[in-house]
């Protein structure tokens, strides 16, 4: 019986990330993310008080699958350029995906939800920057050890730089989903990043990836 229960609230939770993450969060009503998830409205509701309990939950569970991905991208056994060309290399590999599951661009899904409602529902809006600054710690971890390596400069303030990585990632997220276009991630997303941390002079040969 647990299990059946576990099963239950994870096909609810899995449908409405797929479902909010390619829609958004208000097209998608509680009665269309049961009818896909093969699960009775009542059992919705005895899960969660509402759509956006439902809505945290997606994201949470979001968050802990970046963590898992984030903690060997960014682990300090690897090289902080490494780190950085990974990360972009994840961002665009999962849109990618996406985008041949879903037939469009879906962007960044907490950047979606987040610009949708943080401001209707005062939860999911702390619930979105805690994310934030979780994801931007890994960046000034690795912008702390460029540091260090006297790859950038020590003027830098790595707390600064991480914030603007961040969002101009996100930005471009965005306009990719509104543009329904992955073209300029592909071929400059990379490129870009290493522009804002400071380390554009590198070459292409010392920034490659090994196969």
């Amino acid at each position: 019986m647990a299990r059946s229960a576990n099963n239950t609230k994870q096909k609810l939770t899995d449908v409405a990330r797929e479902l909010i993450w390619s829609e958004s969060y208000n097209a998608v009503s509680v009665d269309e993310i049961c009818k896909k998830a093969g699960v009775q409205k009542g059992s919705f509701y005895h899960y969660f008080p509402s759509k956006a309990h439902l809505a945290l939950e997606t994201m949470d569970s979001c968050m802990e699958e970046t963590q898992a991905v984030y903690d060997d991208i960014f682990s300090a056994a690897r090289p902080p350029l490494e780190r950085f060309q990974l990360m972009v290399k994840h961002v665009v590999d999962q849109q990618k995906e996406i985008l041949a599951e879903q037939g469009h661009v879906c962007g960044c899904p907490f950047a979606t939800l987040g610009s949708e409602i943080a401001a209707q529902d005062e939860n999911i809006g702390k619930k979105i920057v805690n994310i934030c600054a979780r994801k931007t710690a890994y960046y000034e971890a690795a912008l702390d050890d460029l540091i260090a390596e006297g790859l950038i400069s020590k003027k830098t303030n790595a707390a600064v730089k991480a914030d603007e990585i961040f969002s101009f990632i996100i930005g471009q997220l965005i306009m990719a989903r509104i543009k329904n276009d992955l073209g300029f991630l592909e071929k400059n997303l990379e490129s870009a990043v290493f522009n804002l941390i400071g380390i554009a002079d590198v070459s292409s040969k010392d920034k490659k990836l090994t196969a």
